[in-house]
């Protein structure tokens, strides 16, 4: 099995970060890319590039745990103004979605609570998720969003 730090582990993620995670320009789009890439029968990071080998795919899902580790200790510590532009800037680049019926989705499907890493755990997770509340609140204003639609 190759060890954390090998060079075999390195080309992974110069790889990942060079071809994926480079082209996304927010941190919170690169948040929701490396959550959607775990998954969530196993936890094991998954991605299409990776070596179809056992030890490949270790060590592909050890690098994008620790990118998608890394990317949310960054997030977690900035203030809320400069997530609520991050979050702006995700919002932008998404092409061909209604703005409003897109908050209104976060708004009762929670998708942000499922982009926290499985390794972080009580205060770092709970000021993302209110953190993000704020910032869904600010949103909802913004795109005016009444309240979630529970039959949508």
């Amino acid at each position: 099995m190759l060890e954390k730090g090998s060079i075999a582990e390195q080309n992974v993620r110069e790889t990942l970060w060079t071809r994926d995670l480079a082209q996304i320009e927010s941190s919170y789009g690169k948040l929701v890319y490396l959550a959607g890439l775990r998954n969530p029968d196993t936890g094991r990071y998954e991605h299409y590039a990776s070596n179809s080998s056992y030890s490949g795919s270790l060590i592909t899902s050890r690098a994008l745990k620790r990118f998608h580790e890394a990317i949310f200790r960054e997030w977690i510590t900035h203030p809320l103004e400069r997530k609520k532009a991050d979050v702006d800037l995700y919002i932008t680049g998404i092409d061909q979605v209604d703005k409003a019926e897109l908050i209104d989705a976060w708004l009762r499907l929670t998708p942000y609570k499922n982009l926290v890493p499985a390794s972080i755990q009580g205060p770092e997770r709970e000021k993302h998720i209110s953190d993000f509340e704020a910032i869904l609140g600010l949103l909802k204003n913004v795109y005016g969003v009444a309240s979630p639609d529970p039959n949508a």
